[in-house]
């Protein structure tokens, strides 16, 4: 049975549909926005996998190229591995959803979101959470939602409710929202140095659609949704949670209360693991599983008992206190910047690279094709967490976390026609143990800095935690990774000394109140000053000169009528510019020229290439010209790339000359002078003004009409009534 649900939000209509498409898939809804249609299929799995202790959740996201009438570009004419693009997409639905699933259900689950119609003004990110949801909310998987998803951007201070593509490009705003009807479950997104209140009011605004979403979808659920799987015995195991309860609780406490380095506690937690399975190895020897779950849940509640009670966190620190942070600048000295950030024992080392027009990034997707001239790549190789892993295809958190610190920072990059180059910046992470991403920012920050790149303001980075018990609520500043594997949230919020530019939260609990995330964000505020303090000690502003290594750009305007003229047929001359000085080229449409050269030498060949190109010739100006052409009354010369004259066989030489192939051929090259240019536009050129400079020059007769030779054709290039000699074209004796 078909059933179509919709409300208005923005101006137009939102609807969710069931009935029609993927029948067998236990939930299918496709959600449509304008012209934008996506898809959501949810299948899961009847029984939980034996030993798995972990839930099994997978979400993919894909964009049909048809729905915006294109065919994928490159080899293969199919879609293949999932873009980047795609990657994020995913990301922005798994994380409000995963949180909704009750903890005993174990069930491997896929969710399948794919966008089927495109009217490349909507993204179709947040119509796949809200599709994926109410597929969930209609299926018999156990979930706790529904959540809705709702992207908010800001024009002329007036908030906007699912922006265009068209509109985010200038909005000082670019946030997706998840949430429940009575809490914020996710946030995501960049911003020009917005306040904390603005950010807040932001998300207050944003809600306000969720709600209506979630309610969309109960009105579904309650008409189409099936009975759902209800929870197996829980009281199975619980002899032997007591005993791993009486054996190793109170060890795990004073254990938890200790301030402990990462690599410590890990071998401290592993050691005490071993006793208790060891202990209890004869009398439950297939119940592993178990006795390691048990000792999880112990050690999670120990930990936030002692920050709630206490205060205190597992390295000793108060709730607000930042860990030490050292900085090292210019480590690499062929790289065009880098920077060693170490906060507690979280370590980024980061580098940039300058490039030119033709290294920045193309993006082919759904909208029209564009490029980017900024880009933050982040690596996680294993031994970062001590561990031996497999070196492949980037994975989706390094993904994330590299477009996070990237959104970051690269509003704070000064524009193209100010500083022309295309940049990189690597994060590769050395260790870790709390937030690497933020570490990134602020790595990413100073090694732009060092670079001597233009930065407008330094950008620093934090991780905000919280544990809440009904409640009882603390809020972390700098959270370690164990604080933020037991914790409830996951708060990331990086910015200037003026205002956020990027944030990012994930939670573990159902949602948090406004009044939460109006604290964290004052919290995080206080810990980035902080962050920002220590990184200004290190360097305070950009380095005055760029690396002697990094590319020199020169940016010159020519007239847009030139350009051709600088290409060339076929690309001739612009071809030759960049063969002889071995500089880069970039002409664009507006006239601007970027030289590109690591040596001024090279850049100053080539800039020089261009100015003759596009010079415009000059009376009484020498130039070096080269023979193209000697006829009977002269030599044509080129002057200029383009440019031609005549240098009259009266001006070859400071002495008589009967025939200028006496004096001149082909392929010469001498210094010319223009001394005259006459009605129809034609240089005449000297070269006699350049051998006697003091001699003044004869100006030549015109051509005679209907004759080949101009008047003067003759040795001394006379007028009438002076001795001109023997006509050396005369019929006559």
């Amino acid at each position: 049975m078909k059933v179509i649900k919709e409300i208005e939000i923005g101006g137009k209509v939102f609807s969710l549909e069931t009935g029609r498409f993927a029948k067998q898939a236990d939930g299918a809804v496709m959600a449509r926005y304008g012209d934008t249609m996506v898809l959501a299929t949810v299948v899961a799995n009847d029984e939980p996998t034996i030993g798995q202790d972990y839930f099994p959740l997978q979400v993919e996201y894909r964009e049909k190229a048809a729905s915006a009438g294109k065919i994928p570009g490159g080899f293969l004419k199919r879609e293949a591995r999932p873009s980047e693009k795609e990657i994020l997409s995913a990301r922005v639905i798994d994380r409000p959803i995963r949180p909704m699933f009750p903890e005993w259900y174990q069930c491997e689950t896929q969710v399948i979101v794919t966008v089927y119609s495109s009217d490349q003004e909507h993204d179709g990110d947040v119509l796949g959470a809200v599709a994926a949801s109410a597929a969930l909310a209609i299926s018999d998987i156990p979930f706790t939602g529904p959540i809705a998803e709702v992207r908010v951007g800001r024009l002329n201070g007036e908030f906007v409710i699912n922006p265009t593509y068209t509109q985010i490009l200038t909005s000082d705003l670019d946030i997706t929202v998840a949430g429940t009807d009575d809490s914020i479950a996710m946030v995501e997104g960049e911003a020009r140095e917005i306040s904390e209140k603005e950010m807040l009011d932001a998300l207050v605004f944003a809600h306000g659609y969720i709600k209506q979403i979630c309610a969309l979808q109960v009105e579904l659920a309650r008409e189409v949704g099936r009975q759902k799987r209800v929870q197996p015995d829980g009281n199975a195991h619980a002899a032997l949670k007591a005993e791993v309860k009486n054996l190793a609780e109170e060890r795990i406490r004073t254990l938890a209360g200790k301030a402990l380095l990462k690599e410590d506690r890990a071998k401290q937690t592993a050691d005490l693991q071993k006793e208790v399975l060891a202990a209890l190895a004869e009398r439950y020897p297939e119940e592993e599983g178990v006795i390691k779950e048990a000792l999880h849940d112990l050690e999670y509640h120990a930990m936030r008992d002692m920050i709630l009670t206490h205060g205190r966190r597992l390295d000793g620190r108060g709730l607000r206190d930042i860990r030490p942070i050292t900085i090292e600048l210019g480590l690499l000295p062929r790289t065009h910047g880098s920077a060693l950030f170490q906060r507690g024992e979280t370590q980024s080392l980061t580098t940039v690279t300058l490039g030119t027009k033709l290294d920045e990034q193309i993006i082919d997707g759904l909208g029209p094709e564009s490029s980017k001239r900024f880009m933050l790549h982040y690596n996680f190789p294993p031994f970062s967490v001590g561990e031996v892993g497999r070196l492949g295809f980037t994975g989706r958190r390094e993904v994330g976390h590299g477009n996070l610190a990237e959104r970051a920072i690269k509003n704070t990059m000064p524009p193209a026609d100010s500083f022309p180059y295309t940049v990189r910046i690597v994060s590769d992470i050395l260790e870790s143990n709390g937030s690497s991403s933020m570490a990134t920012v602020c790595a990413a920050s100073l090694a732009l800095m060092d670079g001597g790149a233009p930065l407008k303001k330094p950008v620093a980075g934090i991780a905000m935690g919280l544990v809440k018990e009904g409640d009882r609520v603390a809020i972390l500043s700098d959270i370690l990774g164990n604080e933020d594997h037991l914790g409830d949230m996951d708060f990331k919020v990086a910015g200037t000394p003026d205002g956020i530019t990027a944030c990012q939260m994930d939670i573990k609990i159902r949602g948090i109140s406004i009044e939460i995330m109006q604290n964290a964000l004052e919290q995080a505020r206080e810990g980035r000053m902080h962050i920002l303090g220590k990184m200004k000690e290190a360097i305070a502003e950009p380095r005055a000169d760029l690396s002697s290594f990094a590319p020199r750009l020169t940016t010159l305007h020519i007239p847009v009528e030139l350009i051709g003229a600088v290409i060339g047929p076929g690309g001739k001359n612009i071809r030759k510019i960049v063969s002889d000085s071995g500089a880069e080229v970039n002409i664009e449409d507006d006239g601007s020229v970027v030289v590109a050269a690591t040596s001024k030498e090279s850049a100053d060949k080539a800039i020089a290439a261009i100015g003759r190109i596009t010079e415009l010739p000059e009376i009484g100006k020498i130039y070096n010209a080269t023979v193209k052409k000697v006829t009977d009354f002269g030599a044509f010369v080129e002057f200029l790339p383009g440019k031609e004259g005549l240098v009259h066989v009266s001006q070859l030489d400071v002495k008589r000359v009967e025939n200028p192939s006496d004096v001149v051929k082909v392929g010469d090259v001498f210094d010319v002078k223009i001394v005259d240019k006459d009605d129809m536009g034609r240089w005449k050129l000297s070269r006699k003004a350049v051998l006697a400079p003091d001699q003044p020059y004869e100006r030549t007769p015109p051509r005679r009409e209907g004759g080949d030779r101009p008047h003067g054709d003759r040795p001394h290039g006379g007028d009438r009534g002076h001795s001109r000699g023997p006509r050396r074209d005369s019929h006559n004796g």
